[in-house]
């Protein structure tokens, strides 16, 4: 079953400038989870992770143990 995401907030990061560019968007308010969309697709779909799933990325990407 796929997560209900009608009431998400989206937002995108402040580097994305303001072309909208290649961007991703967040939305953090949702009850237990966080997801990520393309946002030249606003309609497509979303990949969607657990508090603790998006926990450990951002750790990771902060201490810079993630690459491209």
């Amino acid at each position: 079953m796929a997560p209900d995401l009608r009431g998400a907030q989206w937002r995108k990061s402040s580097f994305s400038g303001h072309d909208g560019g290649d961007c991703v968007e967040v939305a953090s308010n949702l009850p237990s989870m966080f997801a990520v969309r393309d946002s030249k697709n606003a309609t497509g779909p979303a990949l969607v992770f657990t508090r603790s799933e998006w926990s450990a990325f951002l750790n990771g990407v902060k201490a810079g143990t993630l690459s491209a």
